[in-house]
């Protein structure tokens, strides 16, 4: 299975780890790490997170207050969001318009 972010999503998981490096040297590293074992649990089991709509689900990431947004198209996972959750909750549905890059 082949991963794909939208350009957004890309954007924010970047932001995020800066965010986090900047706060404690190596904490952006831990937080990278983190959703990378959430995109591998995601391709494990894709169906086991709840729907957020009829195509759309959210894992969290472990230790953090992020969630990864995704669908599974084909034999793609396309990653929507990577959002902290708690901030502006349905700010990815207007991001489904997009085509994946």
């Amino acid at each position: 299975m082949d991963v794909e972010f939208l350009t957004p999503a890309r954007v924010e998981f970047r932001e995020a780890i800066h965010f986090y490096e900047d706060q404690k040297p190596g904490l952006g590293d831990r937080f990278a790490g983190e959703v990378r074992k959430t995109l591998e649990r995601i391709m494990q089991f894709p169906a086991a997170w709840p729907p957020l709509s009829k195509r759309t689900r959210r894992c969290r990431v472990k230790g953090f207050p992020y969630g990864v947004i995704y669908q599974l198209r084909d034999d793609i996972l396309l990653i929507i969001a990577v959002m902290h959750l708690h901030r502006e909750p349905d700010s990815w549905r207007n991001r489904l318009a997009e085509p994946p890059r």
